[in-house]
C-alpha cells in the first residue's frame, strides 16, 4: 500500500527560514510542496521520509532566497493491483459504492464489480447482496469494507481557462460550485467486491 520513492528537486529556501537548521528548512519546504499531492504515474505523496543528498546552495540575482538541489525519499500511497485494502463506505448510488480510507477517498466500486445478485436499494440507500432466497447482506454507509484494487486511474487535471469567468448571479455560482465538487480527481482507484472475505468486515468476524 505504501512505498518509498526517490525524487530529485530544486528546493527554494526563503530568507525567513535561514535561522533554521538546513535539513529542517529543506524538509519543511519539501513537505509543503509535495505532501498530499499526486505525482502522475507515481501516486499520492504522504510525507517526506528523509533527505539523501544536498548540494551547495545557489543564488539568483534579485532573489534573496537560496536554491538547493536535493535528493530525498518520500512515502507514497500506491497500492498494487490485486491488493486487498480496508476502508469505510462513504456513499452508495445506483452506479456503485464510494469508499473512504480517511486520508484518501477517491475509491469506487462499480456495480459490475460487486457480488453477483447484488441490488441497490434506494429506500435503504445501500447495496444488498442477495446470497439466496432467505439471506440478505447489506452494504451500508459508514460500514467497514474490504475491497480489492483492480485499476489505478491517473487524470490530467492541469488548470484550464474558465468557460465563463464572469458570474452574473447566484445560480451561476452554484453551478460552478457543483462542477468543482464533481471534478475529476488526479488519482483514483477502481476496486471490486466479489470474493470471499470481501464486503463488510462484520460479515466475516
Amino acid at each position: 500500500m505504501f512505498q518509498l520513492s526517490i525524487i530529485s528537486d530544486l528546493t527554494r529556501i526563503p530568507p525567513k527560514m535561514f535561522s533554521l537548521p538546513r535539513l529542517v528548512a529543506i524538509k519543511q519546504e519539501l513537505n509543503g510542496k509535495y505532501a498530499n499531492k499526486v505525482i502522475p504515474k507515481l501516486g499520492l505523496v504522504i510525507a517526506v521520509w528523509d533527505v539523501l543528498k544536498v548540494d551547495d546552495g545557489m543564488l539568483k540575482p534579485g532573489d534573496g532566497s537560496i536554491y538547493i538541489k536535493v535528493v530525498f525519499r518520500c512515502v507514497v500511497f500506491k497500492p498494487f493491483v490485486g491488493e486487498v485494502l480496508t476502508g469505510w463506505i462513504e456513499s452508495c448510488s445506483e452506479e456503485g459504492i464510494k469508499v473512504n480510507m480517511e486520508f484518501f477517498n477517491d475509491i469506487f466500486i462499480p456495480k459490475s464489480l460487486l457480488f453477483e445478485n447484488s441490488l441497490y436499494s434506494p429506500k435503504d440507500n445501500a447495496w444488498v447482496w442477495q446470497m439466496d432466497e432467505e439471506n440478505k447482506l447489506y452494504l451500508d454507509v459508514n460500514e467497514r469494507i474490504n475491497f480489492r484494487v483492480e485499476e489505478e486511474v491517473f487524470n490530467d487535471v492541469r488548470p484550464k481557462g474558465p468557460d465563463n469567468p464572469i458570474v452574473f448571479d447566484d445560480d451561476d455560482q452554484k453551478e460552478n460550485e457543483q462542477k468543482k465538487k464533481h471534478s475529476t480527481p488526479p488519482y483514483a482507484l477502481v476496486a471490486s467486491c466479489q470474493t470471499d472475505g470481501m464486503g463488510c468486515v462484520s460479515w466475516w468476524e
